[in-house]
């Protein structure tokens, strides 16, 4: 059986809605701050991470691109807060996601482009692929959930699992 092919979609808040918030400036709430040499962008995500007593995690993930056409065999998911990842670098990057719930199939993955300004933040729960780089050394700032209690299920396809063709 040949591979599901996904084509990633260009990345916007209402098509990525069902599975977190985009982290970009456009549209965004603006605020003048410190003496009005700042801009501030407003709640631009909902962090959650309090979830069985856990905490804000801050972190740098550097990524690495994989051989294309990527190939998909497996997602995960954050049960217990949500994951943001926020570009360090103005490099297009790749998002392979599908709806929360027990275990996805193939049917239910989705694929975004997204440009280098543009970060996401998926909300709890919601199945996505590890972090899909175009450049290597592609740092992220990534705002994640620390505490006890299990907060990283897998879940790996059958078969040939899905290519994304970039």
């Amino acid at each position: 059986m040949d591979p599901l092919q996904l084509f990633p979609a260009p990345l916007s808040r209402e098509a990525f809605a069902p599975f977190g918030d985009v982290i970009e400036t456009e549209g965004a709430q603006r605020i003048e701050i410190n003496e009005g040499t700042t801009e501030r962008f407003h709640d631009l995500a909902t962090v959650d991470v309090k979830s069985d007593g856990g905490h804000p995690l801050i972190n740098i993930f550097r990524g690495q691109p994989r051989p294309q056409p990527i190939d998909i065999h497996m997602v995960e998911r954050h049960p217990l807060g949500s994951q943001a990842f926020i570009p360090m670098q103005a490099h297009k990057w790749l998002l392979v996601v599908a709806p929360p719930g027990d275990a996805p199939d193939l049917s239910q993955l989705r694929a975004f482009r997204a440009e280098g300004y543009q970060g996401v933040n998926y909300h709890a729960g919601v199945w996505h692929h590890p972090l899909l780089v175009l450049k290597p050394d592609h740092d992220f700032l990534v705002v994640d959930r620390g505490g006890l209690g299990a907060n990283c299920d897998e879940i790996w396809f059958e078969g040939a699992g899905a290519t994304l063709v970039v």
